[in-house]
């Protein structure tokens, strides 16, 4: 009995895990457009999640994706708290599956087929319809799963009865959520705690109010699991997993206290019909009060989300800060957030840049020392992105961040060197500063998005004219000094004065450049062949 049991529960945990590799493995970039594409108002969000946690049958896969979907900017934190919600309502259609389809359904007729069928094409077949087919496996071997609990429940029916279960006094419904918890941490699965639970339920092992308790207790459970994964993890990790223990713990606490209600509606009903309470009695419940919680915390999701950020506030350096390790597993993903972080780390070199040429500009706030610590977390981060597998679109991304970071590193160098920029100075330098200018304020526009956004051509055409001017202002300055009308020391500070800001204007260009090259743009001949300055 014991055997059979462990069995099932195991044949249906392993089916759940196929189901969810093969599908995200088959459909994972639909999935993915799924929950970019339709987050943009709070109502979409929560159905996009629902909608993904159904197909996969698992609302950690969707959480963990919404973690990265926030870390890579693709996401607001608000769009992420209505997928996470709609995530764990998504979650309790497996409820539906077991008590309509798992219990009624020949497992011979239905689900040996499937498992042959897919196995088959996992074998024969390459790419997604390989995958598809482990999907259907994994959906074949849930339903094996279940009936081969069945069977161990029709052994513990012998044994056990409801009443060797706790009663419906408070303690007992108490005791009964606390075991219900207990199954969700052990199995770590409360999909699977719903299925042994419903199981029990149809064998007559556990009464109603017994089985809802449990469920309840489930909700709570699988929260343990997020808790534990946002250990060490990032703060958007942290907050995504706060919003999920926040949900499914307010969720379970309105199904605790509606429970006797329910309890009493549904035997109502079932004595009206002259028929027993059905095992999909259980997956209502388990759906209503997801769907309850919902409807409180959907309409206030902008409140909700600002509690959750006072609750746990951004920390470290704040270009990558987001950069989580869990986004690692899916590099597309991580490739994004790194570009982004970049870009916010080009965005304070423009304003480092700025405060040189710009004597009355306050300082910025994030100092070079912030900079430098920024730039070694990218590149431990892209160190342990795995590389591309024959995906050249995701392999060109990765050259672009490389060259990226390189710029970057080379810019945060000469922004280390004092560049003394006087009123003394404006004669010579004058023409310089202002492309240089220019060429800073285009740059802070489009790495901040900013509107009316300048094309990339832009930068290279301001750098480009800079060059110029350190031509001919080299010329002009030793023209000076050989009619002795310059001293040679102040035409070489003078010189290196210009050296720099065509220096610094190259990297700013180069690394904006590569940036947009990251995100899906293309490269002119032009700018591929353009030399680097000399050095400041």
């Amino acid at each position: 009995m014991i055997a059979q049991l462990l069995g099932g529960i195991g044949l249906f945990l392993l089916g759940m895990l196929l189901l969810t590799d093969g599908l995200k493995a088959a459909a994972g970039e639909a999935l993915k457009r799924i929950l970019v594409r339709f987050t943009g108002r709070t109502a979409t969000a929560f159905f996009s999640g629902l909608t993904v946690t159904a197909m996969v049958q698992s609302s950690s896969a969707t959480t963990l994706a919404t973690i990265g979907f926030v870390s890579a900017g693709l996401l607001t934190f608000s769009q992420a708290i209505g997928v996470v919600i709609g995530g764990s309502v998504g979650t309790t259609t497996t409820g539906w599956i077991v008590s309509i389809l798992g219990l009624k359904l020949s497992v011979g007729q239905i689900a040996m087929p499937l498992i042959g069928i897919g196995a088959l094409m996992r074998l024969v077949l390459k790419d997604r319809p390989a995958a598809a087919g482990l999907a259907l496996a994994g959906f074949g071997l849930i339903f094996v799963g279940i009936e081969i609990l069945q069977l161990g429940m029709a052994g513990v029916s012998a044994h056990v009865e409801p009443a060797n279960f706790p009663g419906a006094t408070l303690g007992g419904r108490l005791l009964l959520i606390l075991i219900g918890i207990a199954l969700t941490v052990v199995m770590q699965s409360s999909s699977a705690v719903v299925a042994t639970v419903i199981t029990a339920f149809h064998a007559g092992s556990i009464n109603l109010e017994q089985a809802l308790t449990l469920i309840v207790g489930a909700s709570i459970g699988t929260t343990v699991t997020s808790a534990l994964a946002a250990i060490g993890a990032s703060v958007p990790a942290k907050r995504t997993a706060l919003v999920h223990i926040l949900f499914n713990t307010l969720s379970a606490a309105l199904g605790f206290l509606l429970l006797p209600v329910y309890v009493w509606l549904i035997r109502r009903l079932a004595a009206a019909d002259h028929e027993p309470v059905g095992a999909s009695s259980l997956a209502v419940f388990h759906t209503a009060f997801h769907l309850l919680g919902a409807a409180i915390v959907l309409p206030t999701v902008h409140r909700f989300a600002g509690i959750v950020t006072r609750l746990l506030p951004d920390r470290g350096p704040a270009p990558t800060r987001h950069l989580d390790d869990s986004l690692i597993q899916v590099p597309e993903v991580a490739l994004e957030a790194l570009r982004r972080a970049l870009a916010d780390c080009a965005g304070e070199c423009t304003a480092l840049i700025r405060q040189r040429i710009e004597p009355a500009v306050a300082p910025a706030a994030t100092q070079l020392d912030d900079m430098r610590r920024s730039l070694r977390d990218a590149r431990t981060f892209l160190a342990r992105i795995p590389a591309a597998t024959g995906a050249h679109r995701e392999g060109n991304a990765r050259l672009s961040i490389v060259h990226a970071l390189d710029h970057l590193d080379q810019l945060t160098g000469h922004l280390e060197k004092p560049a003394a920029l006087t009123a003394a100075d404006a004669g010579v330098t004058g023409p310089a500063r202002e492309k240089l200018h220019a060429l800073v304020g285009a740059a802070g526009l489009i790495l901040g998005g900013g509107s009316p956004l300048p094309p990339v051509a832009t930068l290279e055409q301001l750098a480009r004219e800079l060059a110029d001017l350190r031509r001919t202002t080299r010329h002009a300055l030793l023209e000076e000094t050989a009619g002795a009308r310059l001293a040679p020391e102040e035409a070489d500070a003078l010189l290196d004065l210009v050296r720099w800001m065509d220096t610094v204007a190259y990297h700013l260009w180069r690394t904006v450049h590569h940036l947009q090259l990251a995100a899906g743009g293309k490269e002119t001949a032009a700018a591929r062949e353009y030399p680097e300055p000399p050095a400041a």
